[in-house]
């Protein structure tokens, strides 16, 4: 087991750019004006059910369908890359999807818990311990949660532009990141 800080903060900062809790504020209160209440403990265990399971059988999944994990990890380096992009530029490439309730759907699966998390993770899987992984997903899950809980609050707090600014600036940790991700598994692909 090597449990190392450094790593925890690493990878908690790319999920918390990745699930983007925060940039979703403005779907989340709007599912709740849509829906009433929302289930934001449900959601938030969930999510992080979803994460650790695929975490640890990701892999196996990948093996069972003949996809090595560099590979998975450099199309994982572009998906983060498209998402950083959609953060930065204020563009739409990703998570077109319409909830139609504010369940366990709309909000652990795909808001939270969706494919760019599900692509990191195998991602990050290749370069840092699961133990820090599994550490940096509660981590997160408690972020998620509290940010669920208290969305209201946190957009008359922010306001939009403080909403956009911070997801501007998580972009950009996210895109270098990818580049990173990238360069680290791209030679696996000729060995």
């Amino acid at each position: 087991m090597e449990l190392d800080f450094k790593e925890i903060i690493t990878v908690g900062m790319v999920l918390f750019a990745v699930i983007d809790i925060v940039g979703t504020i403005p779907i989340v209160v709007d599912l709740r004006a849509k829906h009433g209440h929302i289930e934001s403990e449900k959601a938030s265990l969930v999510a992080g059910i979803i994460m650790i399971v695929f975490l640890f059988i990701g892999e196996e999944l990948l093996n069972l369908i003949g996809i090595d994990v560099h590979s998975f990890a450099v199309a994982g380096s572009f998906v983060l890359f498209f998402l950083a992009l959609e953060m930065i530029l204020g563009i739409r490439i990703y998570r077109d999807e319409e909830a139609s309730s504010a369940s366990i759907v709309p909000i652990a699966f795909p808001l939270i818990a969706g494919a760019g998390t599900m692509t990191t993770l195998l991602s990050l899987r290749s370069q840092f311990h699961s133990v820090n992984i599994v550490i940096a997903i509660i981590l997160n899950i408690i972020v998620v949660y509290i940010v669920l809980k208290s969305s209201g609050k946190i957009e008359k707090i922010l306001g939009k532009n403080g909403l956009g600014v911070i997801r501007k600036a998580f972009g950009v940790v996210l895109l270098a990141i990818a580049v990173k991700l990238f360069a680290a598994n791209v030679k696996g692909l000729f060995v």
